[in-house]
């Protein structure tokens, strides 16, 4: 097997560019069961933007604004309203991670450097991706420090428990006409990443529309991609959609991680988190195609949570409705028992419900 010249130990943080960090910030806190983690802005010496960084478990979220018009983070946000900027990989070597990528093809987004401060120091080096995101790879051995150089402790009186969501699962990437094999063959050859999986439009379609997906896994399954593009369909693709609104390529969900799915969807409810519909229909038939689970299928259809099998065991998901005004960013809350898929067996009832908003919206 050949060596991996990219070795990724996971996700470092992922990184929204936002019109009102400090209102995103406290959304994240009260409905998902963030923590307050670190803040950078006017009183740390920042003079173009400010940052709050928040973090549950293995997952460090960061939500940044423009203090000034004439920014990337205001250019950003006007375009493409509230989404992500920044997938960040924690590497050992973030020089080195930057030279293999940019030498087979990657376009910097920055050349590797280093920040310090009295706790230490972080190399730092970014390549671009599809859309406006780019990848930052982020070197901390030599770090003691609370999140970056440049940022404090943040420690507001306002803390919220957490939901029991652990880490990043994947993060999918929505592409325009034609894109997903071009970008899947950036992660394979430019990462060194491989294909896991790959589903066409037989695989993903309803009555009206259809998308094809192929996932991009690194070499110790740590950090994986799901790239989705349009297929022809009757109607608007719900990856049709988020393109006109996004205005672009960009990252369509983040899927979070829990041990315990039943207990942190009650708890997001709770906190005012909105989920997509699934029709107790779905529910009649899915023993049948999944076999015997360790839940309660009563308290699994009154959440809307979806079930899947592979070879390796079952799967529990769940997905938001989009978190921002424009129909673009949402989450998926995923418990694996086993299972390394991703819910193939779900598609056609996840994109029916899907279908249905659209429709509320006049998009489809």
């Amino acid at each position: 097997m050949s060596e991996d010249f990219l070795p990724i130990n996971g996700t470092d943080y992922v990184e929204f560019y936002v019109g009102n960090a400090k209102q995103v910030a406290y959304y994240y806190q009260s409905a998902f069961g963030f923590q307050p983690l670190a803040y950078s802005g006017l009183e740390t010496g920042n003079r173009e933007r400010t940052s709050y960084v928040l973090v549950q478990d293995k997952i460090r979220f960061v939500f940044t604004t423009a203090l000034i018009p004439d920014s990337v983070v205001a250019d950003h946000v006007k375009e493409h309203g509230d989404g992500v900027k920044v997938i960040a990989l924690w590497v050992d070597d973030a020089a080195k991670s930057w030279k293999e990528t940019t030498s087979r093809g990657a376009k910097s987004y920055f050349e590797p450097y280093t920040k310090k401060d009295e706790h230490g120091e972080v190399v730092m080096a970014g390549i671009h991706t599809y859309g406006e995101t780019v990848h930052i790879f982020v070197e901390r051995k030599n770090y003691k420090g609370v999140f970056l150089p440049g940022y404090e402790k943040w420690e507001p009186e306002y803390r919220p428990g957490p939901t029991g969501l652990k880490y990043v699962d994947h993060m999918v990437g929505n592409l325009g006409w034609g894109e997903m094999n071009t970008w899947a063959k950036f992660y394979q050859d430019v990462m060194g990443f491989r294909q896991l999986i790959s589903f066409d439009d037989k695989d993903i379609s309803t009555e009206y529309t259809a998308l094809m997906s192929k996932v991009m896994s690194n070499d110790n399954g740590r950090i994986k991609f799901p790239l989705n593009e349009p297929a022809k369909g009757r109607k608007m693709s719900q990856i049709e959609e988020y393109i006109n609104f996004y205005r672009g390529a960009g990252v369509q969900h983040v899927a979070m991680a829990t041990d315990d799915i039943i207990h942190t969807v009650r708890q997001l409810i709770k906190r005012g988190v909105e989920f997509l519909y699934v029709p107790s229909s779905y529910y009649d038939t899915v023993l049948d195609r999944v076999g015997h689970i360790d839940e309660e299928l009563k308290a699994l259809q009154e959440l809307g949570i979806l079930l899947d099998r592979d070879d390796e065991g079952y799967l529990l998901q769940v997905f938001t409705r989009p978190v921002e005004d424009r129909p673009t960013v949402f989450f998926e809350i995923i418990q694996r028992k086993g299972a390394k898929s991703f819910g193939k067996g779900n598609f056609k009832a996840l994109f029916e419900s899907i279908e249905r908003e659209q429709e509320r919206r006049g998009t489809l």
